[in-house]
């Protein structure tokens, strides 16, 4: 466990059961197989949101998306509801459907995270699209940007900036040829 990312506590014990929370919790989640164990990138109530990243722009592009996994080992199950940012005009949440055969990109009013579960923003899938980029996403930077939940509140995190081939896990089509192509809005 990495003890950097934890909060000062006002007493030995506060970091003790706070420790033990986080124990417990990720020994939870790991008998179910949904996550490995690690410390959270960026915290929301009890939600941890890890590998929050983007790819950098290429000339031209005037839209982006944002990835990140949301881990949730409560007991009440939660909702990502909106998204802000200065990057971008107007940042939605997006799923992809296929119809007729086509993928689509679609709004979608939320990402429902469930209790002892996670929720995964990832190429292919439910993502943040950043509608008329205010300037490009480059390489190794960071894009700052709001989440809100609708029970964890409001959470600002950071996305990294990954290089604009980029293709974690070779996610599939819709990842190997970058965000949106072929797809229409």
């Amino acid at each position: 466990m990495n003890f950097m990312h934890l909060n000062i506590y006002s007493t030995p014990l506060s970091l003790i059961r706070n420790i033990l929370l986080r124990v417990s919790a990720c020994a939870a989640l790991l008998l179910t197989g949904s996550v490995t164990c690690m410390a959270a990138d960026f915290t929301a109530g009890s939600l941890q949101l890890n590998d929050l990243w983007i790819r950098a722009s290429v000339p031209g592009q005037t839209n982006g998306a944002g990835y990140l996994q949301i881990i949730n080992p409560g007991a009440a199950a939660d909702k990502l509801i909106a998204v802000q940012s200065d990057a971008a005009t107007r940042v939605e949440l997006h799923t992809v459907i296929t119809e007729d055969g086509v993928a689509k990109m679609r709004q979608v009013q939320g990402v429902d995270i469930p209790a002892h579960g996670d929720a995964k923003l990832a190429p292919g899938g439910y993502h943040v699209m950043f509608l008329q980029l205010t300037g490009p996403f480059k390489q190794d930077s960071l894009i700052p940007v709001v989440l809100k939940f609708e029970k964890a509140g409001e959470v600002r995190v950071n996305f990294t900036v990954k290089p604009s081939t980029y293709n974690p896990g070779n996610q599939g089509a819709a990842a190997a040829h970058g965000h949106g192509s072929g797809m229409k809005h």
